[in-house]
């Protein structure tokens, strides 16, 4: 085999049939989850349904991010 060069295998870029087909088989079942989330929600007990909002809001809603005044900064603005 010379140095630096293929001489078999798959080409660049072809997926991986397992990889594709083990993607697939998760997508299904994850959506087959996510519509079961409001029945699973209704057997969880007040405590847990506040855990998992608290979980899922940060996929749902971006996080807040403080804003410092610094000394370096004008402190009025205009629009002109």
């Amino acid at each position: 085999m010379a140095k630096g060069e293929k001489t078999g295998g798959r080409e660049s870029g072809t997926p991986n049939r397992l990889t594709s087909e083990l993607r697939g088989l998760l997508k299904n079942v994850l959506h087959k989850e996510i519509e079961r989330i409001p029945e699973h929600f209704k057997e969880l007990e007040q405590k847990d349904r506040l855990e998992l909002l608290v979980k899922l809001l940060p996929f749902v809603l971006p996080k807040v991010i403080a804003v410092h005044y610094s000394e370096d900064e004008p402190n009025e603005w205009s629009l002109l």
